[in-house]
Order: C-alpha cells, then structure tokens, then sequence
C-alpha cells in the first residue's frame, strides 16, 4: 500500500506483536488473509483485509492470501479471481506468497491417516442426521458413535477407500477422536473428511473426499509459518479443535490464533448466503451492484480504497462486538472525495429557463474553479447561452419563508454567470410549469451586483445549448432497518424499495463528456457521483452517486 494511507491507532494486536518482537518470539512477522472461494468480499472482510496486511506492513513482516478451498460444491473460479481484485484495490499485495488450502491436500490426507494410526479417528458410517443427534447439546453431553472404536487397520482400510471414490456422497465421513462429554461442542469427534464427488477449481478431479475447514485451515496456517493467526471472534470456539491438530500431527510450525471483533455495519446484511439470495433471486443486479456491501459493488459504486482503508482503521479493533453505523463508512468516503473530486456542474431534475433580454444567439464562456479550497487543480471554461436548465427544486412560484432560490419577482444569483430575475412562467395544459422566463442583469457578470445590492440565493445551472444528458442513479440504503440480519425475522422484510432512483435525462455541463470511469466529481449541490464503468459506453452517459454531500439519514 503506498504511504498515504491513514495514521495507524493501536490496538491489542499490535501490542502482542511488538511484544513478540521484541522478546525475540518470532523474528519475522507472518499474517495471512484466509478467504473461502464461496462468494465476493464484502466490507466486513476489508476490515481482516487491512489488518492482516496492515500488520505485517507496519512491522516489515509479510502476509499471504490464502484461499481455504476445500468445498468444491459451493467454490468458483469466479469468486478466486474477484477475491484477488478486491484485494488489490484496497492498495494490498501478496508477491509469490498466494496459497491455497487445495494445494495441501496430500498432505493433510496423510495427517488424516497418521491421526487413524494414533487411534485419533475413525471412519464414521452414522448418517449427517445421526451424527447431530449422537453430539448432544450445549447442556447434555454427546453419545458415543457404534463405529467410534472400530479397530485402526478397518478404518484405514475404509477411507483409502473413500479416497478411491468407492462410497458415494455422504456414505461415511472421517471423524477425530477427541472428547463426546466436551462443554465445547467443536471437540465432540468432529468431522474431519466427507466424500464429494465434485470437480474442484483449483485442483481439478483428482479428488472425491475432500477436509473440513477446520482440519485444513490451521494445518495451512502451519505450511506456511504463519506467526499470527488472525480471525474473528466467531472463530474463538474453534480454537481448541484448531489448537488440538496442531498438537496431535507432526506440523513443522504451531501458529497462535488470535481472534478481534468482527465488523457488524448498520442497514447491511453481510452473510454470504444472504447476500447470495439478493443475487439469484434478482433483488440486486449483481454481486457489483452498487448498493450491496460488496468490495466490487462499493468499487463501481464509486468508493474509493483509500475512503475504506481509513474507516477500517478509524473503527478500531477490539474484543467486544459492536455495530458501526453507515454513516460512518459514507463519512470518510466524504471526506476523501472533498479533498480529491474536481466540481462540475449538473442538473438532475431539469426545468427550462429562457432569458428575455439575452441575445438569441450569443454564447459566454465563465472561468470555473475545478475546486474551491485547491487552486493546484486548476478551472475549466463552462459555456452560457439564453436558455438554460436548473433544478425543478431551485423554483417555487408561491416560495415559503426562507426560500432564497429563484421565484417571481426574485434575484437570484447563477454560480459564475449572472444575476437574473424571473419575470413569469408558462404552464402545460395540465398547470405544471414547464418553463421559466427571466431577466438577466448585464452589469452582473460573474455574479456580483454593480450597485452592491444583496443576492442572497445562489443556484447552478447548465447551459441547454451545451449539454450532454445522460442517465443518473441514485442510489439509498438497501434496507429500511439498522439491522435487519437480527434472528427470528426475514431480512427481506427491511428491503427498501426506494433504494434506487432512476433520473434518465440529467443534464450535465459539456466538459464531461470526456470523462473516465476512474474519475469522482462532485456535481455541486447534489453529491459525489462517478460514471458507471459496467452501463456506459460511447454513446450514454450512466452516472453513480457515490455519497450525498451530507448525511440524509440522520434527518429522516
């Protein structure tokens, strides 16, 4: 990541690691990011992402992306090529140190076999049923398997067999031998291999028994000399099993896990199933689509990585679960884009404006500031002509108290031009305004009154003979509830059905029509938007707002 990344805060992780340091526990710092391939990373994986490799950044260690692979029924290509571009777009690079769990799995087959050896699991012949009812309960122990002491040379004998492909799916499973009276119910035997007659993507068919996570991710984290094993709290149960592999097999190294709060953001759901469900059933329009939690549908929504490096950092991490709220994330995106997005000039909901006494065909050119506070970036040239678009909103024929835009008889200032003054209206048959005649003021160039009179209003426009249309998204909150994931209610329930609006004929100042996809503007007044690098093309203009200029919600 380059070095304009936000201060670093500490925290009780980087405590223990200074302290390893400098005791002379561990020379090098090793982190890894460990993602399952079952879907696209959303912001709560930025958090893990930014501290597994901000980490190893700050104390010159390194850290690995590692995918723990080991289900092939729910894993793509897909997600392993859009993991690593989100990866890579928050500023993170994994050099020669890409790994997958996959690649392991000779060897943790014969870790599996030296556990039977040891009298340490057996091949189990209870059905998935059976297996949850023999466990137990969090207030009853479990029961003992009929198959759990079924000699070692017949269990051998059954999973090289299961290797083979000679059982079909869910026929026997490998379990450890650990512990049925467990008060943790992750050391009552688990499973540790199931048979999956299923192609892999990374490894193709050459399997048809395939480990659990638990049994390959510390293993992994062992292969590659992982010094600090960093995951959520929602793992912390598992640190026992985790820890038990590590002491029963001969792995060259016995990492530490280390477990931090997991990041819950308000008025987001961050299940991948649950986010699975918005996209099959076809309440989003994809894994990018902008109004999902998704790296991907934050990046085409326009979010910068910098905004998401800073509230990961600004958020903190901790022991104790909490919620973060979304204005929060939508905050730092502001900031970041205050400081970066040149102005421009565009108007939204267009209402025609024809200036009376302006002539027919003359054209001006007005000196515009790309930014206020940062002359370095420079101005451009908007052009002015007599008929012009403004926002329906800057007009009101009957203006209530305090209503300084422009209404009849008013003056009201257009940002860089003139002063005009509305002189009437004309209607449509159904009595909506659909034009607004005005006066301008020739000694007002550059908006300042000659007399020194007080305007008080002020409102942009575009010129209607210059513009470019184009299609604007609006995009709100995808759920109406700050937490809608919460248990015994359907999360569909909260969806926002105004979560998107669709203006098609926007009308936006010329010099746009040379933009980017990798270009924030703030169009004034209105939020920062960037042009949609999915839906444009040469010939339409798709723009995302990214973030309004304030937070919306807090008013509602």
């Amino acid at each position: 990541m380059s070095s304009d990344s936000t201060p670093i805060s500490s925290n009780f992780l980087r405590s223990i690691i200074e302290d390893d340091l400098s005791n002379g526990k561990h020379g090098t710092i090793v982190t890894r990011f460990p993602p399952e391939p079952n879907g696209y990373l959303h912001i709560g994986h930025a958090k893990s992402i930014c501290l597994n490799f901000g980490l190893a950044q700050q104390f010159g260690g390194r850290c690995h992306l590692r995918f723990d692979d080991t289900n092939p029924v729910k894993e793509e290509l897909e997600f392993i090529e859009s993991i690593k571009e989100s990866v890579r777009w928050l500023g993170f690079e994994w050099g020669e140190h890409l790994y997958y769990a996959s690649d392991n799995f000779e060897q943790l087959y014969q870790w599996a076999e030296y556990l039977i050896q040891q009298g340490k699991a057996y091949v189990e012949e209870l059905s998935a049923d059976d297996i949850r009812i023999y466990r137990g309960t969090l207030v009853e122990a479990g029961k003992e398997s009929p198959f759990r002491d079924r000699p070692v040379d017949e269990s051998l004998q059954l999973f090289r067999r299961m290797r083979a492909g000679e059982f079909p799916d869910g026929a026997k499973v490998l379990r450890a031998r650990i512990d049925m009276s467990s008060p943790n119910m992750n050391l009552r035997d688990p499973v540790l291999y199931r048979i999956i007659h299923a192609p892999h993507p990374h490894v193709g068919d050459s399997w048809r028994i395939y480990p659990m996570y638990d049994f390959a991710h510390g293993q992994s984290d062992a292969i590659e000399g992982i010094t600090h094993s960093i995951c959520t709290l929602e793992f912390e149960d598992h640190k026992p099993l985790y820890d038990w592999f590590l002491e029963n097999l001969p792995v060259p190294s016995h990492p530490r896990q280390y477990e931090f709060a997991r990041l819950n953001l308000t008025y987001a759901v961050m299940s991948k199933r649950k986010l699975h469900e918005l996209v099959t059933q076809g309440t989003v329009s994809g894994w990018d689509d902008p109004r999902m939690p998704t790296l991907m549908g934050l990046r085409r929504r326009g979010y910068t990585p910098a905004a998401v490096r800073t509230f990961c950092e600004r958020i903190g991490v901790g022991r104790s679960d909490s919620w973060i709220d979304m204005s929060v994330l939508e905050e730092c995106v502001r900031e970041d884009l205050n400081e970066s997005a040149p102005r421009v000039l565009a108007v939204l909901r267009p209402l025609k404006v024809v200036i009376d006494n302006y002539p027919v065909d003359q054209v001006e050119e007005f000196e515009a500031a790309n930014h206020p506070q940062r002359p370095e970036m420079g101005s451009r040239v908007v052009s002015f002509s007599r008929e012009l678009f403004i926002e329906q909103d800057d007009f009101s024929e009957a203006p209530p108290k305090g209503f300084f835009r422009m209404s009849p008889g008013n003056e009201v200032r257009l940002r860089y031009a003139y002063i005009v003054r509305c002189t009437g209206v004309i209607k449509d048959e159904s009595g909506s305004i659909i034009e607004v005649r005005c006066q301008y003021d020739p000694a007002s160039r550059g908006g300042s009154a000659a007399d020194g009179r007080k305007i008080k209003g002020t409102i942009h426009w575009v010129s209607a003979r210059h513009a470019l249309e184009a299609e604007v998204r609006l995009f709100d909150r995808l759920f109406t509830d700050p937490n809608p994931d919460r248990g015994g209610v359907d999360y569909k329930q909260f969806l926002n059905s105004d979560s998107v609006e669709v203006l098609p004929a926007a009308k936006l100042e010329a010099g746009l029509s040379s933009t980017d996809c990798e270009t924030r503007f703030q169009f004034e007044r209105q939020g920062y938007f960037r042009l949609d690098p999915q839906d444009s093309s040469p010939g339409r203009l798709v723009f995302n707002r990214i973030v309004t200029l304030k937070d919306a919600w807090s008013k509602k």
